[in-house]
């Protein structure tokens, strides 16, 4: 099983980054996909999550209207756009998947490595 983040990068507070995660070795479209941030000095936190049926998504309050969680099951990738990106936004973003339903962070069946977001200010 892996899941691979990428797209991290050094952004301008106001920008955006597109983040994604490529997934292997497990029946992605059965599992909800979720992704998690953990900034220096703090513990790690849900930020988005997407169901794997029906499509509910669940977001975290500060994130919502600025973040947008999508998936593709024909390239078993996840993506999150941000947009308006703020300096507390800077973190290792994480993907996480889940069967079927969306769960806390404690909770997850597979993770990725992460992927690191700086925005500046």
């Amino acid at each position: 099983v892996q899941l691979v983040e990428s797209g991290g990068g050094l952004v301008q507070a106001g920008g955006s980054l597109r983040l994604s995660c490529a997934a292997s070795g497990f029946n992605f479209e059965n599992y909800a996909l979720g992704w998690f941030r953990q900034a220096p000095g703090k513990e790690r936190e849900g930020v988005t999550c997407m169901s794997s049926n029906d499509g509910i998504i669940f977001y975290k309050e500060s994130m919502r209207g600025r973040f947008t969680i999508s998936r593709d099951n024909s390239k078993r990738t996840v993506f999150l756009q941000m947009n308006n990106l703020k300096p507390e936004d800077s973190a290792v973003y994480y993907c996480a998947a889940r069967f079927p339903l969306c769960a806390p962070e404690d909770d997850q069946d597979y993770w990725g490595n992460g992927t690191l977001v700086t925005v500046s200010p």
